[in-house]
């Protein structure tokens, strides 16, 4: 949901840069034929799917600093068995929508 909202208020806002792409055809294609089926631009559908693998890219090498007392907190956790949430079974149960 979170994902949703902020793809709208990007689509909100100006834009003002330009990118020149030299593709094969065949690559057209498919992303001409995955916008349509996402019911998005072309442009909507590449600039998404970018931003989404570059912040899954750069996510990998982000490091995070924290004290000592964090740190034994973080690893308690990491070191404690999973707990089965009865509200996360059904949530993940449930067929995705349409």
């Amino acid at each position: 949901m979170y994902n949703a909202v902020m793809a709208i208020q990007r689509q909100k806002q100006t834009k003002t840069g330009r990118l020149s792409l030299r593709i094969e055809e065949e690559d057209r294609a498919l992303f001409d034929k995955a916008a349509l089926e996402q019911r998005e631009s072309l442009t909507q559908f590449l600039v998404e799917s970018g931003r989404e693998r570059a912040e899954r890219l750069l996510a990998d090498r982000t490091s995070f600093k924290v004290d000592a007392a964090d740190w034994a907190a973080i690893e308690a956790a990491l070191d404690r068995p999973a707990e089965v949430k009865p509200e996360i079974v059904k949530l993940f149960a449930r067929s995705r929508p349409e």
